[in-house]
């Protein structure tokens, strides 16, 4: 199973504040992990959890085996032994006037490396720690010549964005700055520029000429009472729409990049983001499933939106006048993560071809599927039509073995490839698009659970409807 190892990688030192909590234990470690497992590792590294309680070495390698057993692969499979003997633990908290046991750490791992180590911060802590932690960075002279993962979301508002940004830029150079969108780094998502640009049979209708309308739909079945705190006080809007959907847009919508490198890549996306039309508020419905007040830290008049569906539009040449719709939410009907193109009906003599008779659909859960629905003669006598699906499932494609998001994410992040990572710019664009619509905020619809959302989403589809479904 182990693929081939990067040898020619840096020996690396990979710091991971907020190393006990959740988000490191379900994604972070686990990922950390099978890149271990795939030799996609430097031959040397570290991996040092930061945290503001004490505890040995020892007891930071239990914790880490305990979350790979409940959340990754198990550490039987191997290579566990070696990977074990290079987690350290630096207690004590980390701020701008006290830096703990960090430092002292960070130094002994560079001396058993080498000082030529590459200097990796990992921030899998709450938004709202982001400004105290990258103070602290800076003051203790961890910035320079670093890398520094920030997760999701990057400010919770324009003006939280730019006071972020602003600081972040006073510690880092925007080179060294990696925000993750994990959406980012599905197989599935990345498997939209090969099909775009590798085939004819994609690269060709890629355009309002052929494209009567585009759906973004990650629709989920699950509720929010395990973080139902942060959730309140971000919802579906901030937490989803500004974020996931529209780096996806952009995914769908960008111009071909002048190469596949990373800054090509980075520089298509920023184009078409540039090109995102404000959102109206007549364009944007929000819900809020019924019960979600009754979640445990959920205050009883709250009005946070756990549905959101947008009719967005983009500027350009190839998308003028078409329809992206975009929309999520919890406690729906089903589980899905899908684009789809649905094709404008064919001029010609069959002048009854549903409207939704021509799709092209992507999967992006998983290694991703691609699903094109056709209009078909049925079998017998007469000339009548069926519709019909032709579908291919990529993770059936010989010799390849899909990587997890964060496993992805972070392997990028080790090599220095930004391609699938949001900048400075391509954010502070995504919220202009956004402000309508903060400064205006839709009323919020209540939802049945297992539903499909508020039906007045529906008038945002048309005639197409929301093709996963819509409550009728």
């Amino acid at each position: 199973m182990p693929h081939t190892g990067t040898n020619e990688l840096t020996p690396t030192v990979f710091v991971l504040y907020g190393a006990t909590g959740d988000l490191a234990r379900r994604m972070v470690l686990p990922a950390f992990f099978e890149l271990a497992q795939h030799g996609l590792l430097p031959d040397d590294w570290r991996l040092i959890g930061s945290g503001r309680g004490e505890r040995s070495d020892e007891d930071f390698v239990e914790h880490v085996r305990g979350a790979l057993e409940e959340f990754g692969r198990s550490p039987d499979e191997g290579p566990w032994d070696d990977f074990a003997k290079r987690l350290r633990f630096a207690g004590g908290g980390f701020t701008e006037e006290d830096p703990g046991q960090l430092l002292d750490a960070v130094s002994t791992a560079r001396e058993e490396l080498g000082e030529d180590a590459q200097l990796v911060h990992y921030l899998s802590l709450p938004p709202k720690a982001f400004t105290s932690y990258t103070r602290a960075l800076g003051a203790h002279g961890l910035g320079e010549g670093s890398r520094v993962v920030y997760e999701k979301p990057f400010g919770d508002s324009p003006e939280g964005f730019r006071e972020l940004d602003d600081l972040v830029h006073t510690v880092f150079d925007e080179e060294q700055v990696f925000r993750i969108d994990h959406f980012l780094g599905k197989e599935g998502t990345q498997d939209l520029h090969v099909l775009r640009f590798a085939n004819g049979l994609f690269e060709h209708i890629w355009s309002r000429e052929h494209v009567a309308q585009v759906q973004i739909d990650v629709p989920e079945d699950l509720d929010v009472a395990d973080r139902a705190d942060f959730y309140d006080a971000t919802g579906a809007t901030l937490d989803m729409l500004v974020t996931h959907l529209f780096q996806v847009a952009a995914e769908v919508a960008m111009e071909p990049p002048v190469s596949f490198s990373a800054n090509d890549i980075l520089a298509a996306r920023e184009s078409v983001l540039a090109k995102f039309r404000p959102l109206a508020p007549e364009d944007v419905v929000l819900g809020q499933f019924e019960g979600y007040r009754e979640l445990d830290g959920v205050p009883d008049d709250s009005d946070t939106d756990t549905y959101v569906a947008a009719r967005l539009f983009i500027d350009s040449g190839r998308w003028r006048g078409v329809p992206f719709l975009l929309r999520t939410g919890k406690r729906l009907a089903a589980k899905q993560q899908r684009v789809s193109l649905v094709l404008h009906r064919p001029k010609g003599p069959v002048d009854d071809v549903p409207a939704n008779g021509n799709v092209i659909s992507l999967s992006l859960a998983g290694a991703g599927a691609v699903d094109i629905d056709v209009m078909a003669k049925r079998p017998g006598p007469d000339l009548a039509m069926a519709p019909a699906r032709v579908s291919l499932d990529l993770s059936k494609i010989p010799g390849g073995e899909p990587l997890a998001p964060y496993v992805s994410l972070i392997h990028d992040v080790l090599v220095g490839d930004r391609s699938l990572f949001t900048t400075s710019e391509g954010l502070a664009q995504t919220w202009r698009a956004l402000q309508p619509v903060l400064d205006q905020r839709p009323s919020v619809h209540p939802y049945a659970p297992d539903s499909w959302g508020p039906v007045q989403a529906n008038e945002l589809a048309g005639e197409h409807g929301w093709l996963l479904g819509q409550t009728e």
